[in-house]
């Protein structure tokens, strides 16, 4: 009798074993998935030429980041094995709160239609070379508090101590988080992000603690849901001039180029004869703006687009780069004879974090 109780409770043993080993694996040893679409060979061309007109700025040429404004590699195999489609169609439809990436979704006031949106996430997938895992949707569980303490040790230099994005994206980032499920982080979290400095920690960390950083990042998700954007309507060229009547600001400019925040702000103040450009993507001026300003993209064809300033007004051109885009702009300004032009050094981030106003 005894024997049969010892030989049952071996067996059990060795059940309850080989049931969480499978347990692991399947958690862990991810499955392929087919395949997206192919693009048909004019799709191709027309969402390169669009990666070319929109992305480059800041995600460089040859899709590698981190040109301007930390912006993340778009080469990363581990990205486009587990993100596609919606990891990435979704912050290139409507942008990352908080951070210079802007809804490029003509819903939200964007320069694409949702087709071109879909386009260019797919050319991506086939220019990265990846293969698509299938990813459980299932929440990680963790130790929150456990969590905290090893992001804090091994993810704060680059992320941030509360995951506002230093050199490495904002991991607290509500619209990122909404749109990414967890196994989507716990995945980047495993496997890295290749051709960037984002190293994979499966063989650094527990798969425990790997968990319990996941779970501390979920935490951190307000329930922040897009809501559809009411589109203001944009201005028309009698109104790029704020304060028509006003005098010339005569700024002194930074290295010849840049003005800054404080100087602008005096200068509206004392209702001084300024344009302003803002310079994102449209949506995000949508969003929020320092008020008078007019949408003028980066991406914009300017020799449409120049006809309708003055040469004879001061002219600034602001992002949130904090200058990349606003750079180039003024520069290109500058070709073609503006030379009363100059760029708002701190950018539009650097202007509301000193209290200087905006309307929304």
């Amino acid at each position: 009798m005894r024997n049969q109780f010892n030989n049952c409770l071996l067996l059990s043993f060795f059940l309850l074993v080989l049931n969480s080993n499978e347990l692991i694996a399947e958690e862990y040893q991810y499955s392929h998935r087919g395949p997206p679409r192919e693009l048909t060979t004019q799709q191709a061309q027309v969402a390169e030429a669009n990666y070319k007109k929109y992305c480059i700025l800041c995600h460089g040429e040859n899709r590698q980041g981190h040109v301007n404004d930390h912006a993340p590699s778009l080469r990363s195999k581990s990205l486009f094995e587990s993100g596609i489609p919606h990891a990435v169609l979704r912050p290139l439809s409507y942008g990352r709160e908080g951070t210079a990436m802007g809804g490029y979704l003509d819903e939200v006031g964007g320069p694409m239609t949702l087709d071109e949106v879909w386009n260019l996430t797919y050319w991506l997938f086939w220019q990265s070379g990846a293969e698509r895992v299938r990813l459980s949707t299932r929440p990680v569980e963790g130790d929150i508090r456990r969590g905290e303490r090893v992001y804090q040790q091994e993810c704060s230099a680059c992320h941030g101590k509360k995951g506002e994005g230093i050199t490495g994206p904002a991991l607290a980032n509500p619209s990122a988080l909404a749109h990414n499920t967890d196994e989507v982080i716990r995945y980047a979290i495993r496997h890295g992000r290749q051709d960037t400095p984002m190293p994979a920690f499966a063989d650094k960390l527990s798969s425990k603690d790997i968990d319990n950083v996941t779970a501390f990042l979920r935490s951190k998700a307000s329930g922040w849901t897009q809501e559809k954007t009411v589109l203001k309507s944009l201005p028309t060229p009698d109104q790029y001039i704020v304060n028509p009547n006003g005098e010339d600001p005569n700024f002194t400019l930074k290295d010849g180029m840049y003005v800054l925040s404080k100087d602008l702000n005096q200068a509206l103040v004392e209702n001084k004869k300024i344009v302003m450009l803002d310079t994102r993507v449209t949506s995000v001026w949508q969003t929020a703006h320092i008020e008078g300003s007019i949408p003028f993209p980066y991406y914009s064809d300017l020799d449409e687009t120049v006809k309708d300033l003055p040469k004879d007004v001061q002219i600034v051109a602001y992002c949130s780069c904090p200058r990349a885009a606003a750079d180039d702009v003024v520069n290109k300004l500058r070709r073609r004879g503006f030379n009363n032009t100059a760029v708002l050094w701190e950018g539009i981030f650097g202007w509301m974090n000193q209290g200087y106003p905006v309307t929304r």
